[in-house]
């Protein structure tokens, strides 16, 4: 018990001790801390009662058990999101297919959740499967375009979007659609296709575990298999990763297959927990949500759930301080403009490596 203690608290040391992985952990901290410190100040300018439109952004969240259980909601799809672009940023590919994925996922849960009567239990995980396969697929156009043609991934990801989102809704539209209801939506699901409710009489479904899950499977993906070794080889060098024989063209479409499925089974995991039926006016877009959690978390699914968790946070605060004050909700797209400006800013954590580096060898030089 001893030995496990020290090996403990000798990993701890070394973490605060070791600058090169420090820089960056204390970089997010204080991107999401100088971001949210920003939104403050925005608010008490922009407020006729500050004091308590801050109050509001800052303790709503915890002021009420179904905020609380309400934040636990929202992490749900960010960490999804979140999870999907860890892969590919692994593989240093900068893409926002997992827009497409998790919507089409949603849009193929939808139809298995209608069309496919299957027993309870297995009809949730049969509509995962089928809409991850789907978000796989998908998400591995952006690197076959990339691999093929050159194409930019991050301007076709794009474009792509739109795409599959109106390839989505005309199926929605002109297959499932409920022609009773005065909205766009499409026909019940049925009973069987939806999630138990992790707690009664709240919004709060098995899908969050289901997330949690992933997290530790992402995890041991990318740090204990050869196919996340082979993904961050790639990642950090793809000249020295096919010398080694590694075929870079066949890991980045398996590191986009991934990602991709993630999405689509967020998407699946969406619909089953949340909806009786389909009734997405417009596409969600958990991509940039995705960008800042990744990007938070330092493209390690490890610490997804904590930067899922401030996100998730900030967002109810800034809807309860636009329930009961003058805020609008969309100061909060500032708020995350913020974080990715400042997280985007790679100089920074450069400039001081290379200040230590020359400080280095000036005093090798020295001696």
């Amino acid at each position: 018990m001893a030995d496990h203690r020290r090996g403990f608290f000798r990993t701890l040391g070394m973490f605060f001790t070791d600058r090169d992985r420090l820089e960056p952990a204390v970089i997010s901290v204080l991107a999401g801390a100088f971001s949210l410190l920003a939104g403050v100040l925005l608010i008490a300018v922009a407020s006729k009662n500050p004091g308590e439109s801050i109050w509001n952004f800052l303790v709503g969240p915890v002021l009420r058990t179904y905020n609380l259980y309400y934040v636990m909601v929202m992490m749900v799809p960010i960490t999804f999101a979140g999870l999907a672009l860890c892969i590919v940023y692994q593989a240093r590919y900068l893409t926002l297919i997992i827009d497409s994925t998790f919507y089409m996922g949603a849009v193929t849960a939808a139809a298995v959740g209608i069309l496919w009567p299957l027993p309870p239990g297995l009809h949730p995980v049969v509509a995962m499967v089928v809409s991850g396969t789907v978000g796989g697929l998908i998400g591995m156009i952006p690197a076959v375009l990339k691999l093929k043609w050159r194409a930019n991934e991050l301007v076709s990801s794009i474009m792509l979007n739109y795409v599959f989102y109106f390839l989505g809704s005309c199926v929605i539209i002109y297959f499932l659609r409920d022609r009773n209801q005065t909205i766009l939506a499409s026909l019940p699901f049925l009973e069987s296709f939806h999630l138990a409710k992790l707690i009664p009489n709240t919004q709060l479904h098995a899908g969050f575990l289901i997330a949690a899950a992933l997290v530790v499977a992402v995890a041991v993906y990318l740090y204990r298999t050869k196919w996340g070794y082979q993904i961050r080889m790639v990642g950090a060098n793809p000249r020295f990763a096919a010398y080694t024989g590694f075929s870079v063209a066949g890991v980045v479409l398996g590191a986009h297959f991934v990602s991709g499925f993630i999405g689509g089974v967020g998407g699946a995991v969406e619909m089953s927990g949340m909806y009786k039926a389909f009734i997405w006016q417009m596409d969600p877009s958990y991509a940039w949500d995705g960008v800042i959690v990744a990007m938070l978390a330092r493209r390690n699914p490890k610490f997804v759930p904590v930067s899922a968790l401030f996100l998730a946070y900030i967002r109810v605060g800034a809807d309860f301080m636009s329930r009961r004050g003058d805020v609008a909700f969309e100061f909060i797209t500032l708020v995350q403009g913020m974080i990715i400006l400042i997280l985007a800013s790679d100089t920074i954590v450069n400039y001081f490596r290379t200040k230590r580096a020359q400080a280095q060898a000036l005093r090798q030089e020295k001696a």
